[in-house]
């Protein structure tokens, strides 16, 4: 990631974004909520399996409501409250109302979608109840996005570590007394309402506007607002399918139970991808890439080069730690019962690099205003996906949902960063042999020691080469830093 600095920049040297700082008060926030939900997810999985797999179905479907009106609408979202001279109280209010006519839609078609799979009682009440809870979170997001806009990602840090506690304290407790599943889902509806009214209270206090009521004329604008973010809902659409469809396949075909193999290690695997596009890419990187491709392309260029060096340098020793223990993190997590998620894993690790790549691809496409040529890439994946899974899990549920999911990413991922690379060059070709030797020596060192039988012993040293590029390219962001005059 490029340095952080709290100086000022003189004249003519490059600015500094305090890119580092931002992502360390939302990375702080994302790791304690993450830790309630994983220790939430855990303890639900060593209680009960078939629990367990409801849960992470209702999350599913939860999870397309919540994208439709994030990824959907946040984009366009960041864009406008970034303009000089704009209505923010009109913009605001014009993105929360067409955010809540998505979710009730989106919620209406969850309902239809369960009661058309027969799913037991239990589980449809289950979905219903998540599914609303998981919703709010797109409204918060509106008010957090106003917050980010003025480059106050510390207070929706505070905020969100609160509403968290208040949230999965509920759930953890109720859990604990054996409480009915859809009594313990409400705990989605705490945590968002929170979120909500402290998101309200803190863009009311650092965003300069008069209020949030929609007035005629920007009434008159909202239906604009909304045919020029059709594409986004729609692409939104798409890759939340691609991305969930192989979860209702395997449901269908495999039941509960090996659904929950499956969300184990998708949980781990994923996890570690979202948290990269929604704090680093989303929250940080994509306002500025924003404001640079209209202000500053040369600079664009240069941002977007550097991001992508160090999301595949980290990608790959993260990749490699996942892969070699999967056996010890699954089974120390989740127990042994999760025996197929540990061989699971090894084929999932592909999907971080896919995703960390595609990912910065994709919101430098949206920078742009490429969005209408991304939706036609995430159709085509989903076209892809559907494919897949209808093929490949009815012979081996299992594998088949690992190898949906692989293949679909790895096809969506190449197909963007060819785009920007063909436009961008946002790859360089130094930085790329640099991995590529990185790696070899990397796997030359694990080879050369893997048979000494302390496991530990080469996968450290494999995990050096990376380690030592790392620094590198740290000391060489410094003495460019010095060189343009930064101190």
């Amino acid at each position: 990631m490029p340095q952080d600095s709290q100086t000022l920049p003189r004249k003519g040297a490059r600015p500094s974004y305090g890119i580092l700082s931002k992502f360390v008060h939302l990375a702080g926030a994302q790791w304690i909520h993450d830790g309630l939900h994983t220790f939430f997810l855990i303890y639900l999985a060593r209680l009960s399996t078939s629990d367990y797999g409801e849960f992470m179905v209702a999350f599913g479907l939860a999870s397309i409501i919540l994208f439709l009106g994030e990824f959907g609408l946040n984009q366009p979202l960041v864009a406008s409250l970034s303009k000089k001279y704009s209505h923010k109280g009109d913009i605001l209010a014009q993105y929360t109302m067409l955010k809540s006519i998505l979710l009730v839609t989106g919620w209406l078609g969850v309902v239809v979608f369960i009661f058309w799979q027969g799913y037991t009682p239990g589980l449809k009440n289950l979905v219903m109840v998540i599914s609303a809870g998981v919703g709010l979170e797109a409204i918060a997001s509106s008010f957090f996005i106003a917050i980010r806009v003025e480059g106050r990602q510390d207070l929706e840090g505070r905020i969100r570590v609160v509403s968290g506690v208040f949230g999965y304290g509920y759930a953890i407790a109720l859990l604990s007394l054996g409480a009915a599943p859809h009594w313990i889902a409400l705990f989605k509806l705490i945590e968002n309402v929170c979120n909500i009214t402290g998101g309200v209270w803190m863009a009311l206090k650092t965003t300069e506007f008069s209020g949030l009521a929609l007035k005629r004329k920007s009434l008159a604008r909202t239906w604009a607002t909304a045919k020029n973010g059709t594409v986004f809902v729609l692409m939104a659409l798409a890759a939340i399918l691609y991305n969930k469809a192989n979860l209702y396949f395997l449901q269908s075909q495999g039941g509960p139970t090996k659904v929950a193999q499956y969300s184990v290690t998708w949980e781990l695997v994923d996890g570690i991808s979202i948290l990269v596009s929604n704090l680093l890419l989303s929250s940080i990187l994509y306002p500025l890439f924003v404001r640079l491709w209209k202000n500053d392309k040369r600079e664009f260029n240069r941002l977007a080069s550097n991001s992508v060096r160090w999301l595949i340098g980290a990608s790959l020793p993260i990749m490699f730690v996942l892969f070699v223990e999967s056996d010890r993190l699954i089974g120390l997590i989740y127990g042994g019962a999760y025996f197929d998620a540990m061989w699971m894993q090894k084929w999932l690790v592909g999907t971080i690099l896919c995703g960390f790549v595609h990912n910065l691809a994709a919101y430098l496409m949206m920078s742009q205003g490429k969005q209408r040529m991304l939706l036609f890439i995430y159709m085509g994946g989903l076209a892809l996906n559907l494919t897949l899974c209808a093929t490949l899990i009815p012979a081996s549920p299992l594998l088949g949902t690992c190898l949906a999911m692989l293949i679909t990413k790895a096809a969506v991922a190449v197909t963007t960063t060819t785009y920007c690379q063909m436009t961008m060059r946002i790859i360089d070709l130094k930085s790329l042999w640099r991995i590529l030797v990185a790696s070899l020596c990397a796997a030359g060192l694990y080879a050369a020691t893997y048979r000494i039988g302390i496991r530990e012993i080469p996968e450290i040293l494999a995990l050096v080469p990376f380690g030592f590029l790392a620094y590198r390219w740290k000391q060489e962001l410094k003495a460019q830093r010095v060189q343009m005059g930064l101190t």
